[in-house]
């Protein structure tokens, strides 16, 4: 299919997607990317965020907590932390998420405080971003 690309997400319970996408819209550490057929090879660290696949059947979005993504011009390669598709996250997932999160805040040492604050911060936004 001319104009596509491959792209795979898969979390270490399941295999979640691999489909010909025209693109993927990604929440890497680094700020949001769109992806798409001959990107630039790259790779780069995920943030807990929306992750979107657009292929020729729509759009099929993603909650991911983090992970790896390895981008090159034929394609994408998602390797997340957890991953659940939209349709089966719910409210009570995102409270566990945030719930872990804050937990680990509270229990955070100062030198890593700040890193832990931001986990928080991104769980929270997930759970706004997936639930609408």
């Amino acid at each position: 299919m001319a104009n596509t690309m491959q792209a795979d997400l898969v979390a270490p319970e399941r295999k979640l997607a691999s489909v010909q996408a025209t693109q993927v819209l990604v929440p890497g550490a680094e700020g949001d990317m769109t992806v798409m057929p001959g990107h630039a090879p790259t790779i780069t660290s995920l943030r807990p965020g929306k992750l979107t696949i657009v292929s020729e059947k729509g759009e099929e979005s993603y909650a991911v907590t983090g992970g790896f993504a390895e981008i090159s011009e034929e394609g994408i390669s998602v390797l997340a932390e957890r991953a659940l598709p939209a349709s089966e996250f719910t409210a009570e997932i995102a409270a566990e998420l945030v719930a872990e999160a804050r937990k680990a805040n509270d229990e955070a040492s100062p030198s890593v405080a700040e890193m832990t604050a931001k986990m928080l911060a991104d769980m929270e936004a997930l759970g706004s971003h997936m639930l609408g």
